[in-house]
This record gives C-alpha cells, sequence and structure tokens, in this order.
C-alpha cells in the first residue's frame, strides 16, 4: 500500500480560496476543529464527513474511505503485527 495523503490535505484542495473562519462557519464547526483536520492533527469523523458531504457536495464515504485508509496505513508502518490465520476447520465447527 501507498502512503495515503491525511483527508485534511485533500480537503485543503477542496477549500482553495475560502479561509478556514469561512469555511467553518459553513460547516458549522469551530475553526479550531477544522484547521486540526486541515492540518492532520484530527480525523475526519462520521459527522464531519456527512457536513463536508452537504457542503462539497461529495459523498460522505468519500471522506470516511480516504481517513480509513490513511488511519490503517499509519497504524502498519507503526505496528508489528503478526496473527496466525485462522484454519478453515477451527472456523466451521464453531
Amino acid at each position: 500500500m501507498y502512503n495515503p495523503a491525511h483527508p485534511g490535505e485533500v480537503l485543503r484542495e477542496y477549500l482553495d480560496g475560502i479561509s478556514v473562519t469561512e469555511a467553518a462557519e459553513k460547516l458549522g464547526v469551530s475553526r479550531v476543529a477544522l484547521s486540526r483536520v486541515l492540518n492532520g492533527k484530527a480525523a475526519i469523523s462520521a459527522e464531519m464527513a456527512i457536513r463536508l458531504g452537504q457542503a462539497l457536495n461529495t459523498a460522505p464515504i468519500f471522506w470516511l474511505n480516504m481517513q480509513s485508509e490513511y488511519d490503517l496505513w499509519q497504524i502498519e508502518q507503526r505496528c508489528n503485527i503478526h496473527i496466525q490465520p485462522f484454519s478453515m476447520h477451527s472456523i466451521t465447527t464453531s
């Protein structure tokens, strides 16, 4: 998997030419909350995804999928998780 951009970076492109204060007001969120997303310090929540979807005429799932891809990649880089796969026998007899 590649290093996906934080959704805030993509959102910054969508908001090009709109101030953070104006965008926050239109989205109905605080300037601090929006700034944290734009700077990659906070994740896009389901509620924020709905707000962005309505404001930008995008699907909320677009924002949530982007956040999930980012989160998964970040965790895969930090964690060394190795799980033994289930055998098909143990799955079908449980």
